[in-house]
């Protein structure tokens, strides 16, 4: 009788084998299934995440000029971005996947996106190569604005102002940087 099961066990064997290796398309769906069950082993085994690029220092006040802060467009050797709102300048690296090249806001980067924001445009036509004063806004369209930079202060550093053309910059000094850097830990340890 153990024979008996021994030859049946063998003949399903055989006959699943058949089975599956007579048909191209049985033998296509084994090469599928392998492959995926290659990718799901193969997946498991690789769970340690990408390595962190080290975060760029925090950069010292300075005020800008349209031509300074074209050169903080996320293409330069260290990668900076900065971004101006309603006369401020923000550094928005952090924000990279936004702000940086190829990016939803990219278009921004390095420039005064002010006019872009109020008029919720993405298009760089909308972006002045000369200081815009923003005089011709309309009120509405300057609430957005002052609402954009309300997001800004909020969530990148703030690091100075846009100069009109023939200003001259401030000078800050370092006492300002450190008494704003323990405000910004404050506002992290609430």
């Amino acid at each position: 009788m153990a024979e008996n099961d021994s030859a049946s066990d063998g003949g399903f064997l055989s006959r699943v084998f058949t089975e599956l290796f007579s048909s191209p398309l049985n033998i296509g769906l084994l090469c599928i299934c392998g492959f995926l069950l290659y990718k799901i082993i193969k997946g498991r085994g690789n769970n340690d995440p990408p390595p962190k690029k080290p975060e760029l220092p925090k950069m010292k006040k300075r005020d800008f000029t349209l031509e300074q802060l074209r050169e903080f467009d996320g293409k330069g050797p260290e990668g900076r971005i900065l971004i101006a709102v309603n006369g401020k300048v923000f550094d928005v690296t952090r924000g990279k996947r936004f702000y940086g090249p190829g990016s939803p806001y990219g278009v921004f980067a390095g420039r005064d996106a002010s006019r872009g924001l109020a008029t919720f445009s993405l298009t760089e036509d909308v972006l002045k190569d000369e200081f815009d004063d923003l005089s011709d806004l309309t009120s509405m369209q300057m609430e957005s604005v002052r609402e954009w930079e309300m997001q800004f202060t909020e969530k990148y550093d703030y690091i100075g102002q846009l100069l009109k053309p023939g200003e001259i910059p401030h000078d800050y000094t370092d006492t300002e940087d450190e008494s704003a850097e323990k405000s910004e830990a404050e506002k992290k340890s609430d």
